[in-house]
């Protein structure tokens, strides 16, 4: 038995990408390595080859150790609808919900199959590198934990902090860790990393004996700020992280609504990634008016999400940019907000309320979540997508557009992903340019998206390679 446990001082510390980048560095020596996450809250998620459906940075992850991405990387996935529920996703299939009162005690199923899908791999792999979530010295959670320490207690698993210094308090912070966990736990921690360092290493090394002293942990080391380092997170803190890449031939000024419930906001990626495309998160009437484009994302509660467009005056501010004739395009949930009318009986339960009117089509939640990966054809490129939802567009006239509709300026489309396909989104992007009166034009020899992410992962791995002991970690983790 052979794994490692990545834990973070916080979300958004960076252990997701931590994961990929030892994956990916030990896939590159020949380890045969699998990345695994017990249990994820995210609404950043994908639907995989076999149809299951999984958090995004996992999915990310398979890609960086060359696995077949499916569930039991990933057994269970929480998507937050509401402050106090979130909906369960249990080996890729929905499995009700959980409410914030159950969190604690009532995950006793959720653990057996996340045990019983790390059993599944360690008997497969040489080594099984897991990701914990949140923090594990969240004591006031300890009791029903199958995801941090209580992971690493059940299978042997050593322990390694991720503290984000770029936060402050980062030496503070990992000492605290050490600290307030109990003895058990505690004798279950191997070292830390630090991530995200800018700046002469000799001015934090005293820092760094200093913490080892006094925990005996080992600082296995400090990985420096990764600038390019941003795709594929599953973190709602991080998704307006975007870059702004400059371009040779104009901007394009793309606004995205930022949902209290947004979902896979990872779509947007693959248009920040394009140079000359200035993507940002808005919850400003005047960027609805003054953007080239706005994207309403994906949401995993549509109604309460448009409610708020309402009460921001956003919904004010769409309709009168759709009138005007310029661009806006709907995302799944965000396309759903965008049709007449909207029957829920199953999300929130409220029954027929108004959309926004701006597309001619009705939304009916079922109860059953349509998960599939869809494949069709803009304009003569070839699309790949996958979705994941309850409501069921059905529009009655306009252009179709991906499982969706066009009118006028205004786009809806059903698939998330679709921006991932490189022709697809520069003729897309083109055509856009050319009705908001933008010189923007596709860059000539840019990497596709798959190539840049194939790129961030090995660069996340040449810097594991260079500033962590990776030798250690593995022999830490019983791989021979």
């Amino acid at each position: 038995m052979a794994g490692l446990l990545v834990a973070g001082t916080s979300s958004d510390a960076g252990k997701s990408l931590i994961v990929a980048g030892l994956c990916r560095a030990w896939a590159r020596k020949g380890v045969r390595v699998a990345p695994f996450k017990a249990q994820n809250m995210s609404n950043n998620s994908v639907v995989c080859p076999d149809g299951s459906e999984i958090g995004r940075a996992q999915y990310l992850q398979a890609i960086a150790a060359g696995v077949e991405p499916s569930a039991v990387l990933n057994p269970v996935l929480l998507k937050p609808g509401t402050d106090r529920r979130s909906y369960i996703v249990l080996r890729g299939q929905p499995a009700g919900t959980l409410e914030a009162g159950e969190y604690v005690g009532g995950r006793t199923k959720l653990a057996e199959a996340a045990f019983s899908a790390y059993e599944e791999l360690d008997a497969g792999y040489d080594l099984v590198v897991a990701e914990g979530a949140g923090s594990p010295a969240e004591i006031n959670l300890r009791s029903g934990d199958y995801v941090n320490f209580g992971l690493a207690r059940r299978f042997g698993l050593p322990v390694v902090l991720v503290g984000d210094i770029d936060r402050g308090g980062v030496l503070a912070s990992i000492y605290g860790h050490w600290a307030i966990v109990d003895d058990a736990d505690r004798a279950t921690l191997a070292g830390y990393l630090i991530n995200k360092f800018r700046g002469d290493q000799s001015v934090l090394d005293p820092g760094l004996t200093e913490l080892t002293a006094r925990t005996g942990l080992r600082c296995f080391g400090v990985l420096p700020w990764l600038d390019q380092v941003w795709l594929d997170s599953e973190d709602a803190l991080a998704f307006a992280g975007w870059p702004r890449l400059p371009g040779r031939t104009g901007t394009l000024r793309v606004a995205v609504l930022r949902f209290p419930r947004i979902s896979n906001a990872t779509d947007l990626d693959a248009l920040a990634a394009e140079p000359g495309l200035d993507v940002f998160a808005t919850a400003s009437p005047a960027d609805v008016e003054n953007a080239d484009l706005v994207v309403l994302p994906g949401s995993r509660s549509t109604l309460a999400d448009l409610d708020w467009l309402r009460r921001l005056g956003l919904a004010d501010a769409l309709t009168a940019r759709a009138a005007a004739g310029r661009p806006i395009l709907g995302i799944c949930g965000g396309y759903q907000m965008l049709a007449e009318v909207i029957d829920d009986p199953v999300e929130s339960a409220r029954g027929v309320q108004p959309g926004l009117g701006l597309l001619p089509a009705s939304v009916r939640f079922g109860p059953d979540k349509v998960l599939g990966r869809p494949r069709g054809a803009w304009h003569g490129h070839e699309v790949v997508g996958y979705e994941i939802h309850h409501g069921v567009v059905e529009p009655r006239s306009g252009e179709p557009f991906l499982d969706g509709v066009r009118v006028g300026n205004t786009w809806g489309t059903i698939w998330h992903g679709a921006f991932e396909n490189d022709d697809f989104r520069r003729a897309w992007l083109a055509e856009l340019a050319g009705a908001v009166g933008s010189s923007w034009r596709p860059a000539s020899g840019q990497p596709g998206f798959a190539e840049r992410r194939a790129r961030m992962l090995d660069d996340l791995a040449d810097a594991l390679e260079a500033d962590v002991d990776l030798d250690g970690l593995l022999t830490r983790s019983g791989v021979s």
